[in-house]
């Protein structure tokens, strides 16, 4: 995937001002490897537009993922595993992905409340989750495809900056499903979802990393990353697109990886999303979550995802972290 970023040295004489907005738009490059087009779902739990999807002729296409479980109340909370309901991850990402859950890990995620606003044209869901428990469950995106992606691009010796490292869910927390679409003719068609994960105001349990290369000998190499950063995520925003799909993204703060999430953090994470350009994401990615989403609409008891194609290894951490 690409981000294309306007030239900070243009817009930024002053020197100072100018460190403040390389670190700003680190978060641009969530997801910075080429997207190729992906497949379509093969088993998401209908489409977004309620219409079953067609199964394909490959076995290992037409094998599903993981089954969440949707409850709406507080009364009756499904708990579902941090890995299952997070699994869009590895379906978005178009690299491979090595994910790895804390041991003993306790967390669940459930939904606690319903809404829905149903208009002649329109309608409007909105769904608080709620996440409990402690651990964490971390996505790790392969460095050599992510470096691959972009060192063609570069001029001779130049610096590979804000490479995407991981994704993290960390601990507990409260979050929102906003879901949008369109009524034609008493079809209904979910157009975008919004995951936000720092409802009543609670700090995201969501975090990436992201690193720059300088280049020895020619080579890129992931053991040589300096500049390391973190930036906490609000929310990530899925549209139904005809075209290759594109993430909104938008940060609380950016901080140097062993640095702390003070004010200085939120001032650099306030500039990101104003200079954020959505970076794309892989089709049967973005179709999973409006799918999701029209699950949640007509308040399905479940819902199943299609087989990430692109997970490396699954693995249990057997030592608890707080670092990144």
């Amino acid at each position: 995937m690409q981000s294309y970023l306007t030239n900070a040295r243009v817009l930024l004489t002053c020197h100072h001002v100018l460190g403040l907005f390389v670190m700003a738009v680190v978060c641009a490059l969530l997801f910075t490897a080429r997207v190729g087009e992906g497949a379509e779902p093969t088993k998401a739990g209908g489409t977004a537009s309620g219409a079953s999807v067609a199964k394909g002729d490959n076995a290992f296409e037409d094998s599903s993922g993981p089954t969440v479980m949707l409850s709406y109340s507080k009364e009756t909370f499904e708990k579902n595993p941090i890995s299952s309901f997070m699994y869009f991850v590895p379906l978005i990402s178009p690299t491979l992905v090595d994910r790895q859950t804390s041991a003993n890990n306790a967390e669940e995620v459930g939904i606690t409340s319903y809404e829905r606003k149903i208009g002649a044209k329109s309608f409007h869901v909105a769904c608080e989750f709620e996440i409990r428990g402690k651990g964490f469950h971390k996505n790790t995106f392969d460095p050599a495809g992510i470096i691959a992606a972009h060192t063609g691009e570069l001029e001779k010796n130049e610096t590979l900056t804000h490479t995407l490292d991981y994704i993290k869910f960390e601990g507990e927390g409260f979050g929102r499903i906003e879901i949008r679409g369109t009524i034609d003719d008493s079809t209904e068609t979910v157009t975008e979802v919004d995951l936000q994960f720092n409802a009543r105001g609670r700090k995201s349990p969501v975090t990436i990393g992201l690193y720059d290369i300088k280049p020895k000998d020619g080579q890129y190499r992931y053991e040589n990353r300096s500049n390391e950063l973190v930036a906490r995520v609000n929310t990530l925003a899925f549209k139904k697109s005809d075209k290759t799909p594109r993430m909104g993204v938008s940060v609380a703060s950016i901080t140097k990886a062993a640095g702390s999430d003070g004010l200085f953090a939120h001032i650099k994470g306030a500039i990101a999303n104003l200079l954020i350009k959505q970076p794309k994401i892989d089709k049967l990615g973005n179709e999973t979550m409006l799918n999701f989403g029209y699950a949640i609409l007509k308040q399905k008891p479940e819902f199943t995802f299609p087989r990430a194609r692109n997970i490396k290894e699954d693995r249990i951490a057997f030592a608890l972290t707080s670092q990144p």
